[in-house]
């Protein structure tokens, strides 16, 4: 009578002890060993996939910082900008009312000069 692998299973389910002593002795066999911690390392992370993770952990953070530093420049700067073309409004009107008082001023005195030429010109 031959046994299947099946029944080893299934007795090796049953036997807690039995199973101990086996994984003891597929343990002991280098080998096997060398397979099995081979076979673990690949679900394992290591501090070098660790350290990548949080680098690239780190990257996405100053990403997202580095974002919202540039929206609120964006914002402060079209601020500046705005209120730097007030001022430049503010500043046109204020030097075309200037233009137009010289204006003024400068017809009033040739206006002036002329009357005095004028007056001593014609009356003697």
């Amino acid at each position: 009578m031959s046994i299947t692998a099946d029944e080893i299973v299934k007795l090796f389910e049953k036997d807690v002890r039995a199973r101990k002593r086996l994984a003891e002795l597929l343990v002991i066999e280098p080998d096997i060993r060398l397979a099995i911690i081979n076979a673990v390392l690949r679900d394992v992370a290591t501090k070098h996939d660790i350290k990548d993770m949080a680098t690239k952990q780190d990257i996405a953070e100053l990403r997202r910082e580095l974002t919202e530093l540039r929206r609120s420049l964006e914002v402060k700067i079209e601020r500046e900008i705005n209120r730097l073309e007030r001022e430049i409004d503010r500043l046109e009107k204020e030097l075309d009312r200037l233009f137009k008082l010289v204006l003024v001023s400068v017809l009033g005195i040739l206006i002036s000069i002329t009357t005095t030429i004028l007056v001593r010109i014609l009356l003697p």
